[in-house]
């Protein structure tokens, strides 16, 4: 079978390689993969930069994406074949204290599908049932792909963060998590601004506007003179940092209001000097947010359903299996949001 594979712990060592397809345990189901998109962490993987030494190669790339369940093994009782499903690519131990106090998505012991074990950048994928969840039959195939950064941007906003209708939100990093945080904090009635940098400029700041967004690039634009006209010099309500820089905190420290709330999303790469004086004297509650449960995966493909999510605008489908190296070259440039890839057509 076909599957996209890191070979070596080095920049751009992805290929195209020909792989035995796998056989289903008695506890896991067979899925014939057909859309599975391009991560932030994909990519961080691709360059191979600091903090993913542990990555193993060579090992199939991959954890967003939709298919069909092919075969089941004996013991599967919750999933038929035929079935469209996504996969909660984040495998819960269900043992640790955090699992048995409702904190999964911080699981001590979590294995993550393409890294700890081969992923879904292959034809077909064997998946534990419990990790899988049924499609919502108006959510076509390549839409669904996307539920997996769907389910943490709807953590962020919904269950992590206070915003309420007509608050001001900014949110810091216009790549796919920043992109679905600010289409979901717009649902809400909130009022959106989107920042990213001149890299940014010529498809994701665009595409935020497109979106109903406003979209402000922080080297081109005056990002304190955009603050005091759209908050009325207040600041922001609620800032989402999705980054993954420290200096997406920093800023975030200077932009929100007094008794405003910011959300930590990205992993900072680096150390931060971040000032906390006059947070605490502010009284800013700074939270964080990782990953996603359960029910995120499943809101996230209501969201779909419903039409509050349109993937259409959001996912490239253009890119190629036969040449990933394209897909990581062009997220990484900032020239698309969500590469797909395709692995077959119904």
């Amino acid at each position: 079978m076909k599957a996209i594979v890191q070979t070596a712990p080095e920049h751009g060592a992805v290929e195209r390689k020909e792989r035995e397809r796998p056989t289903p345990a008695a506890d896991e189901a067979l899925v014939r993969v057909h859309s599975a998109g391009l991560c932030g962490s994909d990519a961080h993987a691709y360059k191979f930069v600091p903090g993913y030494e542990w990555v193993t190669t060579p090992r199939v790339m991959g954890h967003e994406y939709a298919g069909e369940v092919v075969e089941v093994g004996d013991d599967v009782s919750s999933i038929e074949p035929g079935t469209n499903v996504v996969e909660r690519p984040i495998h819960e131990c269900g043992d640790c204290f955090q699992c048995r106090n409702g904190q999964s998505n911080v699981c001590q012991n979590f294995e993550i599908t393409g890294f700890h074990h081969d992923g879904a950048y292959a034809e077909f994928v064997t998946v534990k049932e419990q990790y899988l969840l049924p499609i919502p039959e108006g959510v076509p195939l390549e839409h669904a792909a996307i539920t997996e950064p769907t389910s943490i941007a709807a953590r962020a906003v919904l269950d992590q963060s206070v915003v309420q209708p007509g608050d001001r939100v900014l949110v810091e990093g216009p790549g796919p998590i920043g992109m679905l945080t600010a289409v979901i904090a717009d649902s809400l009635g909130a009022n959106v601004v989107v920042s990213g940098l001149d890299r940014d400029a010529t498809h994701r700041l665009p595409l935020a506007e497109d979106l109903g967004l406003t979209a402000v690039n922080t080297q081109s634009q005056d990002l304190d003179a955009v603050t005091d006209e759209f908050t009325d010099g207040i600041g922001f309500d609620v800032i989402f940092d999705t980054t993954g820089h420290h200096s997406g905190v920093e800023m975030a420290a200077e932009k929100v209001r007094r008794g405003g709330q910011i959300v930590i999303v990205g992993l900072p790469s680096s150390e931060s000097e971040l000032f906390f004086t006059p947070l605490v004297r502010g009284e800013v509650d700074v939270n964080t947010s990782y990953g996603s449960a359960h029910r995120n995966s499943r809101q996230a493909l209501r969201l779909m359903e419903n039409g509050t999510i349109a993937p259409e605008k959001l996912i490239d489908t253009s890119f190629s299996v036969d040449d990933p190296v394209a897909a990581f070259e062009a997220f990484l440039a900032g020239e698309t949001l969500k590469p797909v890839f395709r692995f077959w057509d119904r």
